[in-house]
């Protein structure tokens, strides 16, 4: 049994947005927790609730609001999804990451991620941010599986390099600039909802996991499948230490999240705005 025509759906989600705002963006930005701020640094043009987005899912974290907004940052043209979709809620993968390849027809061709994870690096700290450099599906899903539409992407995509190098260049240089700590680490996406225990925890740090979430890994992997650059910084809002671990409730990640968003907006506005001095891949 196949689902719909991924290349049909995006195309009439597209049309859509392109139906509400004129405006070709070149960054793509999603807006987990974390980025509320950034999302009142975008110079706003048009705003589209999801809803009114055809075969856009929509979320249902109460923190997620479920609009995509377009307009500038910095003086660059971006769309900011506001709201994203997990497997915990029931979505596929290929439904998590579907707002990405909207993203990549519209003409972007730059990705921005952040949201929460935990961390399970004893050197990183609540509150820190993480330059990803590589990580681990672990959903059970992804979302190229079933029918390849040739023109999102090849059947068979390389991820040698899922986060873009000049781009993590460009994020350390003017993190070191503005006096930020920026750590660099291995992210391990799992289903959710609920938080790991000591021997998960445990696992995925033998695994190589440097910090863990319930989201990014379809959204990057539908990123490369189209040949964007990826750029993915996550803020630590609790820490997954076996041997130390402490009950977390999700109003302290808010909490911690909201502490670290100034950073995390300051950064994310310079490395926008500086996009050009970034060569593009040969």
């Amino acid at each position: 049994m196949t689902g719909p025509d991924p290349l049909r759906t995006c195309r009439e989600a597209v049309e859509a947005i392109q139906g509400a705002s004129p405006l070709r963006p070149r960054v793509g930005i999603i807006l987990g927790t974390g980025l509320g701020g950034l999302a009142d640094e975008i110079q706003v043009e048009t705003e589209v609730p999801y809803r009114d987005i055809p075969h856009m899912p929509i979320p249902t974290v109460e923190t997620h609001r479920g609009r995509l907004l377009l307009g500038h940052l910095e003086g660059t043209p971006v769309v900011a999804l506001a709201g994203r979709f997990h497997l915990y809620e029931g979505y596929s993968a290929a439904q998590a990451a579907f707002p990405v390849r909207v993203l990549a027809l519209l003409g972007v061709d730059v990705l921005v991620i952040s949201g929460a994870c935990g961390a399970m690096n004893p050197l990183m700290a609540p509150g820190d941010l993480v330059l990803l450099d590589d990580h681990l599906n672990l959903l059970g899903d992804n979302p190229l599986m079933g029918p390849n539409a040739d023109e999102l992407g090849p059947r068979f995509p390389d991820m040698s390099e899922p986060y873009d190098a000049g781009l993590r260049a460009l994020a350390r240089r003017h993190a070191l600039e503005l006096g930020i700590a920026l750590r660099d680490g291995v992210y391990a996406a799992v289903p959710g909802p609920q938080l790991e225990t000591r021997a998960e925890y445990r696992m995925l740090r033998r695994l190589g996991a440097d910090v863990v979430g319930m989201s990014t890994v379809p959204e990057v992997i539908a990123a490369r499948h189209a040949g964007l650059r990826v750029l993915g910084i996550p803020i630590v809002t609790d820490m997954g230490l076996p041997d130390a671990l402490e009950p977390v409730n999700v109003e302290r990640i808010l909490a911690t999240a909201a502490r670290a968003e100034p950073n995390l907006t300051r950064l994310l506005s310079r490395v926008v705005g500086d996009l050009d001095s970034v060569p593009a891949p040969s």
